[in-house]
């Protein structure tokens, strides 16, 4: 009888589709956060790495203290996506849908998520958002990414994600996700995420509900990166709506 296969050896796809997608909802709605195991191999990660010093498939290159959003550089793909960037955008998005309508709900939003991202991104285009947004991140010694959020246009979806691409510990050190809260008349609430390679944290891009004793409330959540000590990190992140 075969041995059973490696669960990074199957298709990418049938990776995303295999997680515990209750368990994650969960989390998403109780925390704005969720780390999946890891999903990429280190092969993978090191073919998407790869991409970032092409010249082609990018639409803009930023650095980042230009603007002060902190130290580092990344880069926009350009349509069409890359193979893996384009399943993980497709993938992922109908289980974050049905989250993100339960969200909405305690939010109070007058929203409904289209059940495919194709659905998604022509909402997009209609309100003139017409330029992907996923990206690629690369950070080197000194650098760090200022508190933030992700939001291009009147049209966003709540949730996006991030994935490692390189080894902490080996590749680099210091470079910890970091997600900050802000409690209406409360101090503000951190936390700090260690990410693994090839794993991917899912997170809130602006705010999420909290439960309180007259319903649900608001709080607007930022994230960013802690400076880097040494080495370089790169990150892959999937932003599900596209930007004017």
């Amino acid at each position: 009888m075969n041995a059973p296969m490696h669960p990074l050896r199957v298709d990418l796809r049938a990776r995303l589709q295999a997680l515990d997608w209750q368990t994650l909802g969960t989390q998403l709605l109780e925390r704005g956060f969720a780390l999946t195991p890891p999903l990429l191999t280190p092969e993978e990660c090191a073919d998407l790495r790869a991409l970032y010093d092409k010249d082609t498939g990018w639409r803009s290159h930023i650095h980042m203290a230009r603007h002060n959003f902190g130290r580092g550089e990344y880069k926009y793909f350009a349509y069409p996506l890359p193979d893996r960037v384009q399943t993980l955008r497709e993938t992922l998005y109908p289980p974050l849908s049905r989250v993100a309508q339960t969200w909405a709900e305690r939010l109070g939003r007058n929203v409904r998520f289209p059940e495919s991202h194709a659905e998604f991104a022509a909402r997009c285009h209609a309100a003139g958002q017409l330029r992907p947004t996923p990206l690629m991140l690369k950070y080197k010694a000194g650098d760090y990414n200022c508190l933030h959020q992700d939001l291009y246009g009147d049209v966003y979806f709540p949730f996006q994600a991030a994935l490692l691409l390189s080894q902490p510990g080996t590749d680099f050190d210091g470079g910890e996700f970091v997600l900050v809260e802000n409690r209406p008349r409360m101090q503000s609430r951190s936390a700090v995420v260690p990410v693994r390679l090839g794993q991917m944290i899912l997170f809130a891009v602006n705010e999420r509900p909290n439960k309180g004793s007259r319903g649900y409330y608001r709080t607007a959540l930022r994230h960013g990166v802690s400076d880097i000590t040494a080495g370089e990190r790169f990150t892959l992140g999937i932003i599900f709506h596209d930007a004017r």
